[in-house]
């Protein structure tokens, strides 16, 4: 690595053993690791249902919409690569990371919100997979509940519960848990979804082959062109990933080298996409061919199909995926970030606990409170406020930075710090961000700007960065010093 990673002077304010650099002879993660994190992120049951349903929405043919989600991959690699990059090189999560661009202080407001949106969705994740262990429960055991208490059964807290303590149970046994988990549980997913596949394949008959081109073309309401069509399928693919995006440090950090990152990146994204669209493409279309309708839903497909053992192994998959999505996009993120808030009062286990604890509430309010208030606005909204944050992180660490930091002055308050700015919030950053960001939020709720919510998180990115290059290029390291 060639980097000094070992901090000199220790503000407590901005440092902690968990946002500290890791020194490279403790990074044990290889391409697998990285692999299993996109997998993991990709197996959800709001994944597969997002893949199914995008091959029923545009009316393109089936491989017209394969194509373009395995663009999105490419597109999505290579944003990662750029975003996990520096945290190869210095060992140092996304909210230290964001110093460098926002100021050591004013980091913590993207942090912030990203560690809102990912609190959110990892209560109504943990929802989703007690929902795969109350089919487990129901299915064995044959518990018949009618009594319900904000909207769910005995069987469903019960699940909730034992769903939520599981997490904890890994989290609180660290990272190198976590992976444990991740790199079982993205082979084994492949392993049934494939199963799935072959069930659904051979019910529908040799002539599904033929049937998945054509059996999707001018089957929806789309009035756009199939072009338009192309591109709302790569930009709302490219949002799906968004949040892991910005903050693929988090993982990055542990990785041996660059090479290892970008192969993972390789096989976990391009290609693993494309395994599991070509599984939801199939499966998708033998639904078609079996029922005379496409189900994008699992769990819907799972109940036609009518196999006990089937039902079984696909409860516990889809509970594997679902808690592997949560913990890759939705519990380390804002464990880091919430410790950046007071690394010398929150570690990262304690920033675990508090996204948990309340998390908690919003999962246990997903069916009777959640749902019905049309939270879905709220959410989006604040995921649009984050799409500047990764194009000016990425534009000051290449061009206006050149590709080099100061990681003492990183995790330095000292007003002559280069990270300190102006009280420790870099104004024009700030500038930049909220400009962008007005444009991101707009296509959530400015109708006239609906066309481009599939999108607006690339564009927001893009102006984000832009702004931040004007803004700052007097600030700019010369060409000969760029690495």
């Amino acid at each position: 690595m060639g980097e000094n990673l070992t901090i000199k002077k220790i503000d407590t304010s901005l440092h902690n053993e968990d946002l500290a650099p890791i020194p490279a002879e403790k990074r044990t993660w290889g391409w697998f690791e990285i692999f299993n994190v996109w997998s993991n992120d990709i197996q959800s049951l709001f994944g597969y249902t997002l893949a199914a349903s995008l091959f029923i929405t545009y009316g393109l043919s089936g491989w017209a919409v394969f194509a373009a989600i395995i663009l999105a991959g490419f597109i999505v690699m290579g944003l990662v690569n750029l975003s996990g990059r520096p945290s190869v090189r210095y060992g140092i999560p996304y909210p230290v990371m964001a110093r460098a661009s926002m100021g050591v202080r004013g980091a913590n407001f993207p942090a912030v919100i990203r560690g809102i949106v990912a609190i959110f969705w990892y209560g109504v994740q943990t929802y989703f997979a007690s929902t795969a262990i109350a089919l487990l429960i129901n299915t064995l055991f044959a518990v018949e509940s009618t009594a319900t208490f904000l909207g769910m059964t005995g069987v469903d807290w019960l699940s909730f519960v034992l769903v939520w303590c599981f997490q904890i149970y890994l989290f609180w046994r660290g990272m190198e848990w976590i992976t444990r988990f991740l790199n079982w549980a993205g082979p084994f997913v492949y392993l049934v979804m494939f199963a799935l596949m072959a069930v659904i394949w051979y019910k529908a008959g040799g002539g599904l082959l033929d049937a998945v081109g054509t059996i999707f073309s001018g089957a929806s309401d789309y009035e756009g062109s199939s072009f338009s069509a192309f591109v709302a399928i790569v930009g709302t693919m490219i949002a799906y990933f968004a949040a892991v995006v910005i903050n693929f440090g988090d993982f990055s950090r542990f990785v041996r080298n660059e090479a290892e990152m970008k192969k993972g990146n390789l096989l976990g994204l391009p290609v693993s996409l494309a395994v599991f669209s070509f599984i939801a493409l199939f499966v998708t279309a033998g639904t078609v061919v079996l029922f005379g309708e496409a189900l994008t839903n699992p769990t819907d497909i799972i109940a036609r199909v009518d196999n006990t053992f089937l039902t079984v192994v696909a409860a516990i998959t889809f509970f594997a995926a679902t808690i592997g999505i949560n913990l890759v996009a939705n519990f380390v993120p804002p464990a880091y970030d919430i410790a950046n808030l007071a690394p010398s009062k929150i570690d990262f286990r304690m920033g675990g606990l508090i996204t948990a604890v309340i998390a908690f509430f919003i999962g246990g309010l997903w069916v009777s409170v959640v749902s019905q208030i049309g939270i879905a606005g709220f959410v989006d909204t604040l995921g649009a406020v984050l799409a500047p944050v990764y194009g000016i992180m990425i534009v000051d660490y290449y061009l206006i930075k050149g590709g080099n930091l100061d990681i003492q002055d990183l995790f330095s308050a000292d007003p002559g710090g280069k990270y300190y700015y102006d009280g420790g919030w870099n104004r024009k950053a700030i500038i930049g961000f909220s400009a962008a960001a007005i444009f991101s939020v707009a296509t959530v709720w400015v109708p006239a700007l609906a066309a481009l919510a599939g999108y607006g998180w690339v564009i927001g990115a893009i102006l984000g960065g832009l702004i931040h290059w004007g803004l700052m290029r007097g600030s700019a390291v010369p060409a000969a010093q760029q690495v």
